[in-house]
């Protein structure tokens, strides 16, 4: 049986070449003394082409090229770094659905040269286990031409499906130098609170929630805490500090989940110490490939699903954009729109898209819900898919309702301010025939 073979960072890096294409993971997961070692070689390549998602450090390749001359940097999903530097042009989106990915990587991407991940120490069976972040990670390897482990203390060792390599898959091994980031709380506001307990009044016993990135999503969990709500399942791409609150408080248990009764189902870890000491060597936690957790044939298994899930802008009819701002990318599909639907098709299930009324910046301020969306933002949530859109004025459910009623519905939980334009707007532009009554007033 194959062995690794262990060798320095710098050796490592030079394995890299002039073209290529290299994996560098999701998360805590990417490679960072890899990274320092290839930025080295900044000067002796050109075209070097890699592939990440959610960078949580900032990337001494990119760091030590601000032109991108050497590196180019494509992404599945922007963190604020990765969006830094699309705005200075050295990052690219590729449009996805985030439990798709494993299948991309088998079916339609060219097999990368080099693929780089961060991995716990061997355990006593000779695997690598994956730390926290699984993914597409196992998909990646197994398509690579050279895999190289950044072998690292401090990761939490994770329990679940395919979280981990065998040694005799890995061609070599480095020593890695940093444990995973520790991401601060996002600050909840008040507005968060309002829509996390508007959500949280629509969670019954028994549901099983997924929960997005950001401060709105994980305050719908923080108000739970408050709540009577019991038995609840976790599945979920994102597993996050707020969700495993709710689990040490007895309310999260997985009793009545259909799938993986008993256990909390997630993609990748990204929060606190205090999230992945939770995790570590836990099984009831079950880290899963993306291509579990997120088709909706799968999330519907489960009973009375809930996604819960931020977009920064709605439209009259329902279209719901959450990755872009006109045509500057921001963030990313991830997996809104699959746990949307997965929701939406399971028994009793329920999806929730998550938008403060407002958007303020400087002197600036402007509805979030619109007539029509900022020209070049993408759709990411489909009206025919849009279920329940909640503000902090409330919500409403937009199944089975025409043009007009959607209309109607999303001005009456937009901000008060900007009610009576969007009224006048949808009036003149038809999505509101001028002979119904005022908004606010039954047809």
């Amino acid at each position: 049986m194959k062995t690794p073979c262990h060798i320095s960072a710098e050796e490592a890096a030079r394995l890299v070449k002039t073209g290529d294409w290299v994996d560098y993971g999701v998360t805590i997961g990417q490679p960072d003394v890899f990274d320092a070692a290839l930025a080295k070689r900044t000067a002796e390549l050109s075209d070097v082409k890699i592939r990440s998602c959610i960078t949580v450090r900032p990337r001494a390749v990119l760091e030590t090229d601000p032109e991108g001359r050497h590196f180019h940097w494509f992404s599945w999903h922007f963190s604020g770094y990765d969006r830094k530097m699309s705005d200075q042009g050295i990052a690219h989106y590729m449009p996805i659905n985030l439990g798709e990915i494993p299948d991309y990587y088998r079916r339609f991407i060219e097999p990368g040269d080099v693929a780089v991940i961060k991995v716990c120490p061997r355990d006593a069976n000779g695997y690598y286990n994956f730390g926290g972040t699984n993914l597409w990670h196992g998909a990646i390897l197994e398509a690579a031409k050279i895999v190289i482990v950044e072998v690292t203390e401090g990761l939490p060792f994770t329990h679940g499906m395919d979280c981990g390599i065998h040694e005799s898959e890995v061609d070599f091994t480095i020593d890695g130098d940093k444990p995973a980031i520790e991401l601060p709380d996002l600050p909840v506001t008040d507005v968060d609170r309002a829509v996390g307990k508007l959500v949280a009044s629509e969670i019954e016993d028994g549901s099983c929630i997924q929960v997005g990135i950001g401060g709105m999503p994980n305050a719908v969990c923080s108000s739970l805490l408050d709540s009577d709500a019991k038995d609840l399942g976790i599945h979920s791409e994102m597993l996050t500090d707020s969700m495993v609150d709710l689990v040490r408080s007895g309310q999260a248990t997985g009793a009545r989940k259909t799938l993986n009764k008993g256990r909390h189902v997630y993609g990748f870890a990204l929060g606190s110490r205090r999230l992945y000491d939770a995790i570590d060597g836990n099984p009831d936690f079950h880290c899963c490939p993306a291509d579990y957790t997120n088709p909706p044939h799968i999330i519907m298994k489960n009973n009375r699903v809930v996604a819960i899930n931020n977009t920064t802008q709605v439209d009259l009819t329902g279209q719901a954009a959450s990755e872009s701002d006109g045509f500057r990318h921001i963030s990313g599909t991830g997996g809104q729109l699959q746990f949307v639907r997965g929701a939406y098709a399971s028994k009793g299930g329920k999806s929730f898209i998550c938008l403060s009324s407002v958007f303020e910046k400087g002197n600036v301020r402007k509805s979030r819900i619109v007539l029509g969306l900022t020209p070049g933002n993408t759709v990411t949530t489909t009206r025919m898919d849009q279920m329940y859109v909640v503000t902090e004025f409330g919500m409403v459910n937009l199944k089975g309702r025409s043009v007009v009623d959607r209309a109607r519905g999303l001005i009456s939980v937009a901000h008060p301010d900007f009610r009576d334009e969007l009224e006048r707007d949808a009036r003149a532009h038809g999505l509101i025939p001028r002979t119904l009554f005022p908004v606010g007033r039954p047809l």
